[in-house]
């Protein structure tokens, strides 16, 4: 097996962190994981160099300025980023590096490392209103947070539905509508040679997506206290 770099991007809720966790539960001999740096506040029950390093802003930029990240982008008002050196780390020791990022920082890594090197996945629910009932479970934002990180979401999907036909950034698009399934298929294209063809329709089911998802946020409250 050569070690590859597995990109999972998808809008906040769309469950990329937790296929990358079953990732290295079913198969913790063939993929690790780069903890990512971050700078927001830990949600209940994340840890420290588990979840995520969390960084203070200053740091953040420090480190960014030392040139110390693989890719990171600025996220719903907070900083995210890889850093190389966890990438390396996994590399060096013969496993696939599962990467859990967001659309900007898949970008960025596609360009340091281009097929075969990588293999880039978009990962969307089955549906918008999943997405919503997904981020609303977490009881992090208020409404006009919400909103926000689905006009985010939009702008993601839309992204990835422009890139279906010259497929410049991502190799497959996966609707995560049943784990186990969403688990397999991330293995089979993370060990296949070549990324494969583009599913004929999956172009006009992201178009269908976006416009879907806007109508959901458009019947949020405009505002509202944040949930405790």
């Amino acid at each position: 097996m050569t070690p590859r770099v597995v990109v999972l991007a998808a809008p906040s809720g769309g469950g990329k962190t937790t296929i990358a966790n079953e990732l290295r539960r079913r198969l913790p001999t063939i993929f690790g994981y780069s903890v990512s740096a971050t700078t927001r506040k830990p949600r209940t029950g994340e840890r420290d160099g588990e979840d995520y390093y969390f960084l203070t802003r200053e740091e953040f930029q420090r480190r960014v300025r030392a040139g110390d990240f693989l890719e990171w982008a600025e996220y719903a008002g907070e900083l995210y980023g890889t850093l190389q050196a966890e990438v390396a780390r996994v590399l060096a020791g013969g496993k696939h590096v599962v990467l859990d990022i967001e659309v900007k920082g898949a970008q960025q890594v596609r360009t340091v490392y281009p097929r075969p090197a990588s293999v880039s996945i978009f990962v969307i629910p089955p549906s918008p209103r999943v997405l919503i009932e997904r981020l609303r479970k977490r009881r992090t934002e208020s409404e006009q947070e919400l909103r926000e990180r689905l006009a985010i979401a939009v702008r993601e999907v839309e992204t990835a539905r422009a890139d279906v036909p010259v497929r410049r950034v991502f190799d497959h698009i996966l609707v995560n509508d049943d784990l186990d399934t969403a688990v397999n298929r991330v293995i089979e294209w993370a060990d296949a040679r070549e990324a494969g063809r583009p599913v004929p329709d999956m172009a006009a089911r992201l178009a269908d997506f976006v416009r879907e998802l806007e109508q959901e946020a458009g019947q949020l409250r405009p505002s509202a206290r944040r949930s405790t």
